[in-house]
Formats: C-alpha cells, sequence, structure tokens
C-alpha cells in the first residue's frame, strides 16, 4: 500500500515541473490575453473598463483600421502558407530519402550539414539573406550580372513577387533540416523486410514510395503538414527583418500587424482580440487538416 502511495507521489513529482511550466507559460498568458481582450486597455492610460465583444466588433466591422490591419496581416499570412508549407514538406522529405539511401558512415555527416541551420537565430539568418539578395552589390545580383542571366540589378526586397521569393528562400534554407530529421527517423522504422517482398515482386522506385514508404511514415507526414502550417502563420523574424513588411505592407504578417496594434497604437486590448481571432483561425485549420486526413484514411 505504502510502496504503491510512494510510486504515485514520485511521479507527480516528477511530473509537476513541466505542469508548473504549461500552467505558468501556456495556460496563464492564455487566460490573461483572453482577458485583457474583453477590455478597452490602453497601454499609455491603462484598463479603461471591460467592453465584452466590442474589440471584436471593430475588428470585424468593415471599413475600420483595425479591420485592415487584421484582414491585411492575414491575407498576407495565408499568401505566406500557401507558398511555404509545400516546398518545405516536400523539399525535406525530398532530402530524407536522399540521406536514408546513403552508407551509414555518410549518413550522421549529412543530417548534421542539413539540420545545423536550424540552430541558427533568425537575426544571424536574416543578415545573411539580407547580404544574398540586396540590391546594390548582393551575391545574387553580381551572380546573376556576371553570368549574363540579367542585364540589371533585380530589387529582390523591394518588388514583388521577389520579396516573397527572398523570405520564403530563407525560411526554406533556416528550417528545413527539423522536417527532414523527422522524415529521416520515420524512414528508420520502416522494416527493410518490405522493401525485399517490393523487390521480389518488381516494384519499381515510385511504386516502392508509394505501397511501402509514405503509409509507413504518413502519420509522420500528417503531424509535419500540420506543424509546418502552425509554423508558417507564425511568421514574423524573417519578414520584420529582411523585408520590413515591404513592398507596400504585402509581406507585413498578421502577427506583425498584432504588434502595430499593441506598441504602435497602444491598443493592447485590440492587439489581444486580434491574437485570440488567430489563435482560433489556426485552430480551425488544424482541426480541418486532421479531420480530413484521418477521415480519408478511415
Amino acid at each position: 500500500m505504502y510502496k504503491g502511495a510512494s510510486k504515485k507521489l514520485w511521479s507527480i513529482f516528477m511530473v509537476s515541473p513541466f505542469l508548473l511550466c504549461f500552467l505558468v507559460f501556456w495556460v496563464t498568458p492564455l487566460l490573461l490575453g483572453l482577458w485583457i481582450s474583453l477590455h478597452n486597455w490602453n497601454i499609455s492610460v491603462g484598463n479603461s473598463g471591460f467592453v465584452g465583444l466590442q474589440n471584436y466588433k471593430d475588428i470585424l466591422t468593415p471599413d475600420s483600421l483595425y479591420y485592415e490591419l487584421f484582414i491585411t496581416g492575414l491575407k498576407n499570412t495565408m499568401v505566406f502558407v500557401l507558398i511555404s508549407v509545400p516546398p518545405l514538406v516536400l523539399i525535406s522529405l525530398g532530402l530524407a530519402l536522399i540521406i536514408d539511401k546513403l552508407p551509414a558512415k555518410l549518413k550522421p555527416v549529412f543530417r548534421t550539414i542539413f539540420f545545423i541551420s536550424y540552430s541558427i537565430s533568425v537575426t544571424a539568418v536574416s543578415a545573411i539573406f539580407l547580404w544574398l539578395f540586396n540590391a546594390n552589390g548582393g551575391f545574387i545580383n553580381n551572380v546573376l550580372m556576371s553570368s549574363g542571366v540579367i542585364g540589371e540589378p533585380i530589387n529582390w526586397l523591394g518588388e514583388q513577387p521577389y520579396a516573397w521569393l527572398s523570405v520564403l528562400i530563407a525560411t526554406v534554407w533556416w528550417t528545413i533540416g527539423f522536417n527532414m530529421m523527422l522524415f529521416i527517423n520515420a524512414l528508420d522504422e520502416v522494416d527493410p523486410s518490405l522493401y525485399e517482398a517490393a523487390d521480389l515482386d518488381g516494384a519499381g522506385a515510385w511504386a516502392k514510395f508509394r505501397y511501402v514508404t509514405y503509409p509507413q511514415i504518413r502519420n509522420v507526414a500528417i503531424f509535419i503538414v500540420i506543424t509546418t502550417v502552425i509554423a508558417s502563420f507564425n511568421l514574423y523574424g524573417q519578414t520584420k527583418l529582411i523585408t520590413a513588411g515591404g513592398p507596400e505592407q504585402t509581406t507585413n504578417t498578421l502577427i506583425m500587424n498584432i504588434q502595430t496594434s499593441v506598441f504602435g497604437m497602444n491598443q493592447l486590448g485590440i492587439g489581444s482580440a486580434m491574437a485570440v481571432l488567430m489563435g482560433l483561425i489556426m485552430m480551425g485549420i488544424t482541426g480541418a487538416q486532421y479531420w480530413f486526413a484521418y477521415r480519408k484514411k478511415d
């Protein structure tokens, strides 16, 4: 009896630090953000009282300033999600498949090569790509002009679609290693005997991927797609530091506009309401992805 109770107490003790961190750094900010979103809270003046859903109404009322901020940021964010998720998933899968076929001694080397960029801060990554894509003397323009591909410099960061392309390339280079590692770990779990059976049946490379590899890594692939959508929805550092939201605010993301409403306009209540709406949209998209993936599986 005492031994069982002791084990239970020890289990609670071991889990308690994680529960405490969860409560302090996730639940508390969430509840506080919800509470603030229901108040007329100006950073300079303070809390002017409970307003209910008025902040949400102001954000969702067409022709209002907050509506323009929210919708513009949401549209720009959705553009990035649509253009970034496919390459972030497919390129990482392709790299994982290539590395999986390498000799055992070479696998750790290439895993490290492709994963190391993920450990670099967004500030350093942005500095690298600002230099690469600089319109005046940037490395990319110098190479393209010296090789005769272009006759005059391209304004990579000041014109569309080049601005989004620059942010996309920077993001893929920076984060591709994380998804790749997840795919590699999933591929390591595939039973080699399945490939042997496929070889005996005369299956080609595509047939083996379609009928052997993909079904075995499907759950991991779904997880990667969902987490990549969430990560792309939270785009902030790259557009803030590389394009500064330009040209003409076309790379101003939703998080950047939330920051503007809070620190530029001092409207903490409005900013919190925008953040809550963003969270609800992300939950809806994630739930739809999960439902579609597993409904199709069933």
